[in-house]
C-alpha cells in the first residue's frame, strides 16, 4: 500500500472523512455482496441539533459517525459546551456539564443545520448566534421561512457579520403561536417543532412536511418528554413544557443511501443484498424502479437485487411519500443507462441539473427544456475527470463511474463523504476498487 500526500490508496478500514479529500477515482465494477444501510444523515443531524434543548444525557444508536457533516455538527455541539463521546462506531453519547452557550463562534465550513441549532438555542436560552447556513447549493434555498418562524414565536432576528442572530426581548419568553407554512418545507417544519417544545402555550403548525426524518425527530423529542400531536399533512400541535429529559434513541436507516445501493446494483447488473432497507420510506421510488425493469425481492429487513435491464424513466420530485429531490440525480444515472428517452423534473428545486453537465462529460446525452431534464439514454459512459458539485451529484457520478469503460476521477470528492457513512469500506465489500488523492496540508 502506497501512502503519501499526493496519492493515497485508502484501505477499507481507514476512516476517510477529512475535508482535504480531493479526488476519488472509481474503477468500473459490478456490485456483488452484502451491504448494511447506516443511520440517516438527515435524521441524525436534526436530532443532534435538538439535543441542545435538554440538559440531560442523550444517547444515539445507529449513529452514522463517519459522515463529514455529522463530525462537523459534533464539533459545533462541543463548541457550545456539550461533551460528545463515541461509545462505538455507531453509538454517540451527549452530556452537558454547563448550560450551552448562546453563540456559536465558528470559522470552519458551515452547514444548513445551523438554522436548527439557532432554533434550539433560542428555545433553550432565549437567544442565539450561528454562522449563516451552508450546505449544498440547490437553487434558491433562502432561509426567510425560518426567520418568519422565529419571529412568529416573538424573537427578533437579524444578520450580523456573517452570522444569523435571534433574541427574545428581555423579560419575555417564547410564546406558542399559529404558524402557516407557505410551502411544505422540511427545515421550517423541523425548526417550528424544535422551538415550540419549550415555548409557553400551544403551537399549531399548519401545512407541515411529514416525512420519515421529521417523524424520527418527533419520536426523539417525545422520548425526551415533549408533547407533540401529528395530524397528518394538515397540522402538528405542540404543547410547550418547562424542560426536557434524557433518552436513548435509535436513528432510522438512510433512505437515500439505500436507494444508492439499489440503483448501483441495477445499473451494474449486480447481485446485492441490502440489509436494514427502509421499505416503508421508499414505497413510491420502489414502484418506479420496478416499472423501469429493476428486479428486486424482499426478505425480512433485506432487499435483494438481481441483475436487471434498465428501461426509461419518467419521474417528478415532490413531497413525501413522493421521490425526494435528493434522489433525482441517482434516477438520472438509471435513465442514462436505459435505451430510449427518460424525463426528470424537479418541482422542489427547479433547475437542479448542474450535475447533468458532469455526466455529459462521461457521454450522457441530455437537454433541458424549461425545467424538464430530458435524457437520451443508452450511450456507453466513458471514464474521465468530473466534479462533485454537491453531495448527491457526487453520489450519482460515483455510481456512473461503476459502469464507465475506464476509471472515473471525481474531484471535490469530500462532498460524497458528507452523506455516506463508511463508504470506502462498503464499496470494497461490494467489490469496488477505489483510489483517493489528498490535498497538500
Amino acid at each position: 500500500m502506497t501512502e503519501n500526500l499526493n496519492n493515497l490508496i485508502v484501505h477499507p478500514s481507514r476512516l476517510v472523512g477529512t475535508e482535504n479529500l480531493n479526488n476519488l477515482i472509481v474503477h468500473p465494477s459490478r456490485l456483488v455482496g452484502e451491504v448494511r444501510v447506516s443511520g440517516a444523515k438527515n435524521s441524525a443531524l436534526r436530532v443532534l441539533a435538538a439535543s441542545l434543548l435538554t440538559s440531560a444525557p442523550v444517547r444515539l444508536k445507529n449513529y452514522p459517525s463517519g459522515l463529514l457533516d455529522a463530525r462537523l455538527h459534533v464539533e459545533m455541539l462541543t463548541a457550545l459546551g456539550k461533551t460528545c463521546q463515541l461509545i462505538n462506531q455507531s453509538e454517540l453519547e451527549i452530556v452537558e456539564t454547563n448550560p450551552p452557550r448562546s453563540e456559536l463562534l465558528w470559522s470552519k465550513r458551515s452547514i444548513r443545520n445551523t438554522l436548527l441549532i439557532l432554533g434550539a438555542l433560542v428555545g433553550r436560552t432565549g437567544r442565539g448566534k450561528v454562522p449563516l447556513p451552508g450546505g449544498c447549493k440547490l437553487g434558491d434555498r433562502k432561509y426567510d421561512i425560518h426567520l418568519m418562524v422565529l419571529e412568529s414565536f416573538g424573537a427578533h432576528v437579524w444578520e450580523e457579520g456573517g452570522y444569523l442572530c435571534a433574541e427574545v426581548p428581555s423579560h419575555q419568553k417564547l410564546r406558542g403561536t399559529e404558524i402557516f407554512l407557505p410551502i411544505r418545507s422540511t427545515g421550517a417544519t423541523e425548526n417550528s417543532i424544535i422551538i415550540a417544545c419549550l415555548a409557553e402555550g400551544i403551537t399549531r403548525i399548519w401545512g407541515p412536511h411529514i416525512r420519515p426524518e421529521i417523524q424520527d425527530l418527533i419520536k426523539f423529542l417525545r422520548s425526551l418528554g415533549a408533547k407533540i400531536e401529528v395530524r397528518g399533512q394538515e397540522s402538528i400541535i405542540v404543547e410547550g413544557v418547562n424542560e426536557l429529559g434524557s433518552t436513548t434513541h435509535e436513528v432510522i436507516a438512510d433512505n437515500v443511501e439505500a436507494l444508492t445501493w439499489l440503483i448501483g446494483s441495477a445499473v451494474t447488473n449486480g447481485d446485492v443484498e441490502i440489509v436494514d432497507f427502509p421499505f416503508e420510506h421508499l414505497e413510491v421510488p420502489l414502484i418506479h424502479l420496478r416499472e423501469s425493469g429493476v428486479r428486486f425481492y424482499r426478505l425480512d429487513n433485506r432487499l435483494i437485487v438481481r441483475g436487471s435491464s434498465c428501461y426509461p424513466i419518467d419521474i417528478s420530485t415532490g413531497p413525501y411519500p413522493g421521490i425526494n429531490s435528493d434522489m433525482q440525480p441517482l434516477f438520472t444515472v438509471l435513465g442514462a443507462m436505459a435505451k430510449g428517452e427518460s424525463r426528470v423534473i424537479d418541482l422542489r428545486f427547479p433547475g437542479r441539473y448542474a450535475y447533468a453537465e458532469e455526466l455529459a462529460k462521461m457521454g450522457m446525452n441530455y437537454e433541458v427544456k424549461d425545467n424538464l431534464l430530458v435524457i437520451h439514454g443508452g450511450n456507453k459512459l466513458q471514464g474521465t475527470e468530473v466534479t462533485a458539485l454537491d453531495l448527491r451529484a457526487g453520489a450519482a457520478l460515483m455510481i456512473a463511474g461503476l459502469v464507465a469503460d475506464s476509471p472515473t476521477n471525481i474531484s471535490n470528492a469530500w462532498q460524497i463523504y458528507r452523506g455516506y457513512d463508511q463508504i470506502n469500506k462498503k464499496l470494497s465489500h461490494l467489490g469496488v476498487s477505489i483510489f483517493s488523492e489528498m490535498q497538500q496540508q
